[in-house]
């Protein structure tokens, strides 16, 4: 079973994605049709197949090696002989035939353990490619989730200047009756037709970029076909843990650190691989072999049959190569340090990203709150100012600036709430949870 199934459990079970035209597509179905279609997830299990062919026994060296073979020879030609005793004999063409056939085995006993450090290496190798598959989907998940509340953020701008648009066109309609009947100017005619336009204006916009985001989640789903369909809005926040816990996960579980630790185990193994070639080496083969020939006149024999079993031993070690183990052994040893040094470095580097994520996560926890406070003041501001408004007490002026006050307002928190969960999902990530989240 792959890695996504053994790592991620979902009941939604999804056929189509015929069935969310103008629906809701929850975050659990959108993350169902991802692990099932996406592009870059199948190439990564796709190489982890790849990894874990690699390693079979059938790959390892310890097994033998057997092979069948079998030949026949036929030879014409015109021979002419002499004896010991002067005769001599001339045949035209003389035939000779040969046939044979062989069953061979070779296994090596011992190789001076490259075998078994080649072995382990190729293990490793395994392991560091389920990291490498879930880095893909931990950054899939990110990738998807920021088009899908990308998707959620625009459909509430969206909703909120359609009812700013309803207003305004509202006031308009007030305007109008006002001026037919002489209660107020053409300048307040004009300006509330102006502001209908501009409503108008940023409302095709709002939904310009709102069907451009929903075909890019179609990328991301591996959706062929462009789905229309409405995502969930509501955004819950995660309990997260302090920062000192939250620092100790990540360094415990960040697949990034994760896999320069199995960088670290590979290249160990590489340099037990090339010391292995400072040993002798001990190979057995045998082979069980049948062979026939048939003679003209002009030999002793006239023709022969054998058969047989032949086995030996074989023992090689090379005293000097000229230098080339030693090197090999000498870059291994460097290349181990560069892993080392590179495991240290990003150590580094994760802790730093941890700190300012942490730090700007918090900071957004606080300006939601902050805005939460200012939808509520600029709506108490815009409710008075309409009924004001409708008793001719302000100006359409001082009206239109309390209801882009309100507009400014709500956008502000919608996008926040929404910024801060996607801070919240690459915490989440760094500390290597994010494929544990139940969304």
């Amino acid at each position: 079973m792959k890695i996504i199934k053994n790592k991620i459990y979902i009941v939604v079970l999804l056929t189509t994605l015929q069935g969310f035209s103008q629906e809701i597509l929850t975050k659990k179905e959108a993350l169902k049709i991802t692990l099932e279609n996406n592009f870059g997830i199948k190439i990564a299990n796709n190489n982890l197949e790849v990894a874990k062919n690699n390693t079979s026994i059938y790959n390892s060296g310890f097994l033998p090696t057997a092979a069948i073979s079998s030949g026949a020879n036929y030879n014409n030609s015109n021979q002419n002989i002499t004896r010991q005793d002067g005769t001599s004999t001339s045949i035209e063409g003389a035939v000779t035939k040969s046939y044979n056939a062989s069953l061979s085995l070779n296994y090596t006993i011992f190789d001076g353990l490259g075998r078994k450090y080649n072995y382990q290496q190729l293990k490793e190798t395994y392991n560091l490619s389920e990291l490498q598959a879930r880095e893909t989907i931990e950054n899939t998940y990110l990738q998807l989730f920021t088009s899908y509340f990308q998707i959620a953020r625009l459909s509430e701008n969206t909703d909120n200047l359609k009812e700013a648009l309803s207003i305004s066109k509202q006031r308009l309609q007030r305007a109008k009756y006002q001026y037919e009947y002489g209660q107020s100017t053409k300048l307040e005619l004009l300006n509330a037709e102006v502001d209908v336009n501009n409503d108008n204006i940023a409302l095709i916009n709002a939904e310009q970029l709102l069907s451009n985001a929903k075909r890019n989640l179609n990328v991301i789903l591996g959706s062929k076909k462009n789905v229309n369909y409405n995502v969930e809005t509501q955004v819950e926040f995660i309990n997260i843990m302090n920062f000192t816990d939250l620092e100790q996960k990540t360094l415990a579980n960040n697949s990034v650190l994760k896999q320069n630790e199995k960088n670290i185990a590979i290249s160990e193994f590489n340099i037990k691989i090339n010391k292995s070639n400072y040993m002798p080496s001990l190979g057995l083969s045998t082979s069980y072999g049948w062979n026939k020939s048939e003679n003209p006149a002009t030999s002793f024999l006239a023709g022969s049959t054998s058969t047989g079993l032949n086995a030996g031993l074989s023992l090689s070690w090379s005293l000097f190569d000229g230098g080339s183990t030693k090197t090999r052994v000498a870059n291994a040893k460097i290349a181990l340090d560069n892993q080392q040094i590179l495991l240290e470095q990003q150590k580094v580097t994760i802790q730093n990203t941890l700190k300012n994520t942490w730090n700007t996560y918090q900071s957004q926890l606080f300006i939601i709150k902050a805005n939460e406070k200012n939808v509520l003041t600029t709506q108490n501001n815009f409710e008075r100012s309409n009924e004001r408004y409708k008793l001719g007490q302000i100006t359409s002026i001082e009206f239109r600036q309390a209801q882009i006050n309100l507009i400014n307002s709500k956008t502000a928190l919608n996008n926040a709430k929404f910024d801060t969960k996607l801070i919240e999902l690459q915490l989440l990530q760094l500390s290597g949870d994010i494929l544990n989240v139940n969304f």
